[in-house]
């Protein structure tokens, strides 16, 4: 562990004690002592007070500047007064009712104007809104098996949890990638009906069609490759995956949970030009509350109106959470909000940029709409194991120390990437470029003192 790293950790648990003393009241009774995996870490977590705006407060009183946001599902921020008044309309009219009511159509009307789709189901978490479209794939083309991509999350049903997070020697040859489950519980016949290709590299997609001829019925990818902090796809790479979809009779599915609303007005589609046949959204477009949905073509979603495939939910439709996603997409999600984002990240990434250069630190920034990350590596990534690589020492030296300079760059994990929120501000940018210039010079040093040991190895 590197010197320095020791001693963020330490002003970290000093400056954390009620933190501290929560989590170790939690883990008698939760699992890890949190409600989300992803929400353990070492030493402990940051136990939340409150939040407004673009910051947050901890148990202990220290005040954050958030650009982990809920691991991006806040790009409205915390608590904007559009969504705020919304929901607070609604609390006094009814909470569920578990019937038809016309926001329904009003938020399938908004979604549907801003991507390719014709019709819309809700849902309430990206986890569902994947499961509900790859079953709709199957259906539709009346074949069983899907390709997804290695290192991608898709959420949590059995579907989706395989080749997540895989490690060799089980994940195989990059050329052809081993289907490896994201832990115990996931069955051997998942395994077999979900093949796993390399992001960025269309032939190991080909590979998988010639390999099973009309069996695949459908791609489901991240436009952007987002669990891994942040890697792009290549030229041509998406318009690929369509042709190969298309010639083959498959769905093309984009998982535009994280993209749908961080990366522009129209996501993913309008952002690089290329139309899939499903879109799976969720994260930012509930404002806060918990919202799903997944869109496509008329015919796809006839088998749910023919009852060939079922589709329903208890939660689906909340009021509320409907009166916050439409409050979401009229008074946040707008032109002119992307606009003030992309200005703001243009801003941080060039400080950024700056900063690195200056301090001999060896990576690259990398952003796309309102999301962005630093990434600790000498060359850009083009997939998963390319990103296996990181120096995970040296990325929590720079998670824990922006945190303790009141910054959550950030959520912690190393496959995670920043938000800029609609409320965050030129001087919250300001904030966060000086505390990176604080702390960039010792990890530039930590960073050439390993260079130096493993070279006289």
């Amino acid at each position: 562990m590197y010197p320095d790293l020791q001693k963020e950790l330490d002003t970290f648990v000093r400056r954390t004690p009620k933190s501290a003393d929560a989590h170790k009241k939690n883990l008698k009774r939760i699992p890890l002592g949190v409600a989300s995996n992803y929400r353990a870490y070492d030493p402990h977590p940051i136990f939340v007070k409150e939040g407004s705006g673009s910051h947050f407060r901890d148990l202990d009183g220290n005040d954050y500047l958030d650009h982990n946001l809920c691991f991006g599902a806040l790009m409205a921020g915390h608590c904007h007064p559009a969504v705020m008044s919304a929901v607070e309309k609604r609390l006094s009219t009814g909470t569920m009712f578990g019937m038809p009511h016309d926001m329904e159509w009003e938020l399938a009307e908004e979604i549907c104007q801003r991507f390719p789709v014709e019709m819309v189901r809700f849902g309430n978490s990206g986890t569902e809104v994947t499961m509900h479209a790859v079953r709709m794939a199957r259906a539709f083309t009346g074949r069983d098996k899907i390709v997804k991509f290695e290192g991608t999350y898709h959420g949590l049903h059995d579907n989706a949890l395989v080749s997540v997070k895989p490690h060799a020697p089980d994940f195989g040859d990059i050329n052809a990638p081993t289907s490896v489950p994201g832990g115990l519980g996931v069955p051997k016949s998942t395994l077999e009906n979900v093949l796993i290709s390399t992001f960025n590299d269309l032939k190991t997609v080909e590979l998988r069609f010639k390999e099973n001829p009309g069996q695949i019925a459908a791609i489901i990818l991240e436009p952007i490759l987002m669990n891994v902090g942040l890697c792009m796809p290549e030229p041509g790479f998406l318009e690929g995956l369509r042709d190969i979809a298309t010639k083959n009779d498959a769905l093309l599915i984009f998982d535009e949970v994280k993209t749908g609303a961080k990366l522009g007005w129209g996501g993913a589609s309008e952002y690089f030009g290329v139309n899939p046949d499903i879109i799976c959204l969720a994260k930012s477009i509930g404002g806060g509350l918990p919202l799903a949905a997944f869109g496509t073509h008329r015919s796809v979603m006839d088998l749910i109106s023919q009852h060939k495939v079922f589709h329903g939910g208890t939660y689906n439709t909340n009021p509320v959470s409907m009166a916050a996603g439409l409050a979401t997409f009229r008074s946040v999600l707008t032109r002119e909000n992307y606009v003030h984002v992309e200005k703001l990240e243009k801003k941080l990434t060039d400080g950024y940029r700056q900063i690195v250069a200056k301090s001999g630190l060896q990576g690259y920034i990398i952003s796309a709409g309102a999301n962005g990350a630093l990434m600790l590596y000498p060359s850009e990534i083009r997939n998963y194991r390319d990103w296996l690589t990181v120096d995970i020492d040296l990325w929590r030296h720079y998670w824990f120390g922006m945190v303790n300079r009141g910054v959550m760059a950030q959520p912690y994990w190393w496959d995670e990437q920043w938000t800029i929120s609609v409320q965050h501000t030129e001087r919250d940018i300001d904030q966060h470029i000086a505390a990176f210039a604080d702390i960039a010079p010792s990890l530039a040093k930590a960073q050439q003192e390993r260079s130096a040991v493993v070279a006289a190895h």
